[in-house]
């Protein structure tokens, strides 16, 4: 290749348009579906009207979302099209409007129903991220750009809140619903472990399946003090004999040894009774039926809730959720015979990038619950006062309009993350490009992590060997390789994982017995 081309293709790669891309791709998603995959989630908002006798039920049913491009009420209460520049100069947030479809349903889900009022309402205000889709200047062409007095070569992919540019950092996590084995940090080689961070629809769950110095298996997850014996936890899933705990773990004959031991340990044998041991554990000091419902509700609650699908009964769920649990502990015993090697948390197949989209998803799931609280609390007070029950008078647009326009103004996100948004560095033009291709480590900056700060073989061609500040942020706070492009996950993996059992691929999870396994 020429020079000349090599300078085509550098200048067409290096282009406005490519530098912010996976901001501009990830933000675009969420407006596309991410935004309407949220309130799907929700479907109903609930009430308490209706638990006096005589008192019909009332719930509010919610419809499609829709965002519109920004806009600016001015004093004389006229509406008009707002621009970046303007934002900035006024010292406003450049965000567009939101509406919803929501139906007040008198009647409950049982009766008849009834709708007494069925509108698209105003639920709040969306911060706009300069350059996407929804964007005013979106498609326009220099010189109109410069003509509103935008700089031509700016490469948007940032927010512009009460007139300040805040840009959302890119965040490294671990992979969610991957099953990783490590050593214990502790105790080295003696004890290994086999961990996988469950997470759905925005709810996050560590679950540890532990093998002890005695070679007996442990699982732990969230509600549950301390750890359960594994053969009880699968027992009370649905895993009954001990001959197919020990087909669904291995056919191996040294890792079948181990099970037995786990077997001739296991405090319970049946079902019914390992549900009864859970109960007792979870809901100590209450009584027999209470202990039951909490139980069952624990194990199908906060044990792998990835594992949960739409349309799946819920006795198939549990038996994916102990197969899963079977390959947890073949990984804890292929860990104790050498089989494989501990699982590399640096490594970056290892590793999931959180976008503006994601995070964006993140905080308008937080913003729709306090919204839901508020119609709640607003249809109940109104029920009381003996109020026509309509949705434009329940429904406070500032409610969901703060929820997200304050975490972007400050950087503190929900789930406790500070410095998810910054201030963009306006130094100069490259400040601006390095800024929007930076990525940032949840870990602590006050902690060594030398490991985690290393520069690891597998960032080649991802991530800048150089580019990395000094100081407590010292590989920690990292940056995009020049030629990195971001990959997006796909819309729906169940479309995928789908499509792969069509073409007749075996082992996808929950989709049949063989298939809990972790991605």
């Amino acid at each position: 290749m020429n020079r000349e081309a090599r300078r085509t293709v550098s200048r067409e790669y290096f282009s406005r348009e490519r530098l912010a891309e996976h901001h501009f791709r990830s933000f675009n998603g969420f407006l596309g579906h991410g935004m309407q995959q949220v309130v799907d989630e929700k479907e109903t908002i609930d009430t308490d009207i209706g638990d006096k006798e005589g008192e019909e039920p009332v719930y509010v049913e919610l419809g499609d979302v829709r965002v519109v491009t920004p806009r600016v009420r001015e004093a004389d209460g006229s509406e008009e099209r707002l621009y970046p520049q303007e934002a900035r100069l006024r010292n406003i947030t450049y965000s567009a409007p939101v509406f919803m479809e929501m139906a007040v349903v008198v009647g409950g889900y049982e009766q008849e129903e009834r709708m007494v009022d069925s509108t698209e309402t105003k639920i709040g205000r969306l911060p706009i991220m300069v350059g996407s889709d929804k964007c005013n200047i979106a498609g326009f062409t220099d010189e109109e750009l410069i003509e509103l007095g935008e700089d031509p070569a700016d490469p948007g992919g940032y927010f512009i809140v009460n007139g300040s540019e805040r840009v959302l950092m890119t965040s490294e996590d671990l992979a969610p619903n991957k099953i990783l084995a490590e050593y214990d940090a502790k105790y080295g080689d003696e004890i290994q472990v086999a961990k996988t961070f469950s997470q759905r629809r925005g709810y996050r769950a560590l679950v540890l399946c532990e093998r002890n110095r005695e070679g007996l298996l442990e699982v732990s997850f969230p509600s549950v003090g301390g750890s359960i014996e594994f053969v009880t936890l699968v027992r009370a899933l649905g895993l009954e004999s001990d001959e197919e705990i020990v087909r669904r773990v291995s056919d191996d004959p040294e890792i079948v040894k181990f099970m037995l031991e786990n077997l001739e340990a296991a405090s319970v044998q049946t079902e019914a009774a390992a549900i009864e041991e859970l109960g007792e554990r979870v809901a100590q000091g209450q009584g027999k039926d209470y202990q039951l419902k909490r139980a069952n509700y624990v194990i199908d609650r906060y044990l792998l809730p990835h594992l949960h699908e739409e349309g799946v009964e819920e006795e198939d769920v549990r038996v994916n959720k102990a197969y899963y649990l079977c390959r947890m502990a073949e990984a804890c015993f292929e860990l104790a015979l050498g089989r494989r090697e501990a699982d590399d948390k640096d490594h970056y197949a290892n590793k999931r990038l959180k976008v503006s989209g994601d995070l964006m998803t993140d905080l308008f799931r937080t913003a729709l619950n306090k919204l839901a609280r508020d119609v709640k609390y607003q249809l109940e007070r109104a029920n009381m006062r003996n109020r026509n029950l309509t949705v434009n008078t329940v429904v406070r647009s500032d409610v969901l309009t703060e929820r997200l326009e304050h975490p972007i103004a400050t950087g503190n996100w929900v789930g406790g993350r500070s410095g998810v948004s910054q201030l963009v560095d306006r130094t100069d033009y490259m400040g601006v490009l390095s800024h929007l291709r930076r990525l940032r480590s949840p870990l602590s900056r006050s902690q060594p992590h030398f490991e985690a700060r290393d520069l690891h073989a597998t960032q080649w061609g991802r991530i800048c060997p150089s580019e990395t500040p000094e100081g407590p942020n010292c590989g920690l706070v990292k940056n995009f390789a020049q030629a990195m492009e971001l990959s997006q996950g796909v819309a729906d993996d169940r479309e995928l994982k789908r499509e792969l059992q069509s073409m007749g691929v075996e082992g996808i999870p929950g989709f049949d017995g063989a298939g809990a396994t972790a991605d």
